[in-house]
């Protein structure tokens, strides 16, 4: 190969690991700025955790966090139900409840259309055992994630959030953004805001 086929072959590959950088650049700040805009301008919500198995033990340095609309009665659920098992997702609408807290107020395997005073969160992907898991008994439910069961904290101090948490002290503030997908924004314990989430 002549001395300018060789430099032509070396500019392309620098040309092409350039635009790899690039990519990869654009793809990383895009995930940053999605989630801090929804910590800039979601709407604010405060969840209930619930205590969770003590098997399930502190994993590094972050919360293993549970919460009452994790669970969601089979009697909210409006809309079709799909018949077949398989991977799954659902909208579920959350309303402010008299003590601060929201909750469940109704759930779909599609859409829901937006309502003043509520919000709505889209679950993560689960597990869904067909139409007989939902005609079980008149109060079965689902279990599902949101995507916030996990909180970093300093190393050390999981374990007296987590006693807290298995007490019923502890309270997340989450903002949700315009396609349902929810961040964390302050833990709470006995009240008092003990971590807050930088945007960046």
């Amino acid at each position: 190969m002549s001395e300018q086929g060789s430099r032509r072959s070396t500019l392309r590959y620098l040309a092409i690991a350039l635009g790899l950088c690039v990519l990869q650049t654009a793809i990383l700040g895009a995930m940053i700025e999605s989630r801090a805009g929804v910590l800039r301008s979601g709407d604010e919500i405060l969840l209930k955790t619930a205590p969770v198995d003590p098997r399930d033990l502190l994993r590094g340095d972050y919360v293993v966090l549970a919460y009452d609309i994790s669970t969601i009665p089979v009697a909210v659920i409006t809309g079709e139900r799909p018949v077949d098992a398989g991977w799954q997702t659902m909208q579920v609408r959350l309303r402010p409840g008299s003590d601060g807290y929201w909750t469940v107020a109704e759930a779909a395997f599609g859409a829901l259309a937006p309502q003043d005073g509520s919000v709505i969160l889209e679950t993560q992907r689960f597990r869904y055992y067909g139409a007989g898991e939902l005609a079980a008994s008149a109060d079965a439910s689902l279990r599902v994630d949101y995507g916030i069961e996990r909180f970093y904290v300093p190393e050390g101090e999981g374990y007296d959030i987590e006693t807290a948490r298995n007490a019923g002290e502890v309270a997340v503030v989450a903002r949700v953004g315009k396609g349902g997908q929810s961040q964390i924004r302050e833990l709470r314990m006995g009240g008092v805001a003990l971590y807050e989430e930088p945007l960046y």
